[in-house]
């Protein structure tokens, strides 16, 4: 199988090795990665903060660089990918042509979990080995994965199947970090207080790793990490399934400075 990566600014600006690390995945599991480089933002920022104008030009910018392609859309990011599934549908609702594209990418859009699980139905045996991944791991599940696409099953399941990792509940495991992009800016009070509650939870349940399949929440929660002094590691759910031993760019961990 192919597939084209929409690899998301985050990913591509701030945390390279995340995408080597989704590109490592699928071609372990015999997929050929297309990266379409003229790819740019998807609009979610603009789209949340309300210019919309500015984010139909970004969303007219992908269909126009996918829409010759085939290939299922895969995105490391449910945030990101929720937006290429739902926000463009609205961004062009009085604009049926454009509208009708956009739920033809829809159609073929998934997050990288998704993908490996519902889609190519991978062996999660062979997905998860051999893992970088080992002891007590808590998952997040960020709320544009689990709430805007409604996956909330692929990841853990393929956690639970990598050798040597403890996967361990935690209370409020699918509640929101805070992050919310714009909202953790304009909103900091509200968004920090979210966040002690999720790191209270993490603390108590042992955890040495946290993964995530949105760079954006593990960012948010490995910055209060650092600040605190904890040794947990935040991991991509990409990251948590590469191959041991291949730490890539700046490896394994999210690297904040």
């Amino acid at each position: 199988m192919r597939v084209q990566l929409f690899v998301t600014c985050i990913v591509d600006s701030l945390f390279p090795q995340v995408g080597e690390a989704v590109v490592n995945v699928l071609e372990r599991l015999g997929v050929e990665v297309v990266f379409a480089e003229a790819q740019t933002c998807c609009g979610q920022p603009g789209y949340n903060a309300g210019f919309r104008a500015e984010a139909r030009r970004l969303a007219l910018n992908l269909l126009d660089l996918f829409e010759p392609t085939t290939e299922p859309l895969v995105v490391p990011s449910g945030s990101c990918a929720a937006m290429l599934v739902h926000g463009y549908a609205d961004l062009f609702a009085g604009d049926p042509p454009n509208r009708a594209r956009a739920q033809a990418l829809a159609a073929r859009t998934y997050e990288f979990g998704q993908f490996l699980v519902d889609v190519l139905n991978v062996d999660l045996a062979s997905a998860a080995a051999p893992s970088a991944l080992s002891g007590r791991v808590a998952y997040h599940g960020a709320c544009h994965l689990t709430r805007g696409l409604g996956v909330r099953e692929p990841a853990p399941r393929l956690l639970e199947a990598v050798p040597g990792a403890e996967v361990v509940s935690f209370a409020g495991s699918d509640e929101c970090c805070g992050f919310g992009g714009l909202f953790a800016v304009k909103h900091g009070d509200v968004s920090a207080a979210i966040l002690d509650k999720k790191l209270a939870s993490l603390r108590a349940s042992g955890a040495e790793t946290l993964v995530s399949c949105d760079m954006s929440c593990l960012m948010h929660i490995a910055g209060a990490l650092r600040r605190d002094g904890s040794p947990m590691r935040c991991l991509h759910l990409a990251e948590a399934l590469a191959r041991r031993g291949e730490a890539f760019a700046h490896g394994s961990d999210v690297q904040l400075g």
